[in-house]
């Protein structure tokens, strides 16, 4: 079935000598990330099976009482809620959701119920951290940086985060699920149920990414955009609600609060190209980003982006 973006075959990434089938996957990879900012994996690495029980457990999960789940409610004073939690009726983004950091974090809090949901949750988590570090040498290859270098930058573990989310239906007046955005960090990875609703916004039109079972989808963040000074994009996607529950994962590949992002100078100051972006530390970026939604502007100009960041020249 045809998902509207690129899907590339990982398998070469865990088998010695398939040399020809790494140049292919990096080749869609590369383009992808230049023309979409969005692709699809098959044969990453994340057990399929494994992922169809996470998406069981988080649908049981969901159907439990308000009360039974706030058991398992966020800890007042943490700076991301871990847990689970509910946006406001007020929000546009209309879900409920289960969030946690790297296994052993103070900030996480586990699910009581249902038996086997917290196993099964960190054991995604690793997976994910697994193959987040296998793109991330993919994306050093498809834009001819030095090998290891994004991960040698990006070597803190402790800002990514996973979140299970169950999106309502759409009703009469309302069919967003999550408005318009382009992610903040470095490489996200998303899969859906058979439901779907994700879309991906390229040439002014919106690109539905038809679900397929065992499929991860991809997409790179503004982090990397900088990084490469535009030769990679970070694409607007958004959630459409379905006439029944959407349920869905998505793991943020972060980097540290403490790093600084501007342009690599492989694409800048060696090749005699001006930097598109100042630099800035990402700790930063998240505030500014986290201000649009505890305080939301009343011009859609004023809505912190990347481009706030843009070196604009005459």
């Amino acid at each position: 079935m045809n998902s509207g973006i690129p899907t590339v075959d990982l398998s070469p990434f865990f088998a010695e000598g398939d040399d020809e089938g790494k140049r292919k996957a990096i080749k869609i990879i590369g383009h992808a990330c230049s023309e979409y900012g969005f692709f699809q994996v098959v044969n990453h690495g994340v057990p399929v099976e494994l992922m169809k029980r996470a998406l069981a457990l988080s649908k049981t999960f969901f159907d439990y009482p308000t009360e039974e789940k706030l058991k398992s409610g966020p800890v007042p004073g943490t700076p991301i809620p871990a847990g689970y939690s509910r946006q406001p009726e007020r929000s546009a983004d209309k879900n409920e959701f289960f969030m946690m950091f790297p296994p052993g974090s103070s900030f996480n809090v586990y699910p009581i119920n249902p038996p086997g949901f917290r196993d099964v949750l960190e054991e995604m988590f690793s997976q994910f951290v697994n193959t987040g570090r296998i793109i991330e040498n993919i994306i050093d290859e498809c834009l001819g940086l030095p090998s290891n270098l994004l991960t040698e930058y990006n070597d803190d573990r402790k800002w990514d985060l996973m979140s299970a989310f169950r999106y309502f239906p759409a009703t009469e007046r309302e069919n967003t699920g999550v408005a318009d955005h382009k992610d903040v960090n470095c490489i996200t990875f998303v899969f859906q149920d058979e439901v779907g609703g994700l879309e991906v916004q390229k040439d002014e039109n919106w690109i539905p990414v038809t679900p397929v079972e065992g499929t991860l989808i991809v997409n790179v963040g503004d982090v990397i955009q900088v990084l490469s000074n535009d030769r990679f994009k970070s694409a607007s996607h958004r959630v459409v609600r379905q006439a029944r529950d959407r349920h869905s994962y998505a793991f943020f590949y972060n980097i540290g609060g403490d790093k600084w992002v501007e342009p690599l100078p492989q694409f800048t100051t060696e090749i005699k190209e001006a930097p598109k972006y100042k630099g800035f530390l990402f700790k930063e970026y998240l505030q500014l980003r986290s201000r649009n939604k505890t305080q939301p502007p009343t011009r859609a100009e004023d809505v912190i982006s990347i481009k706030h960041y843009s070196i604009r020249r005459q």
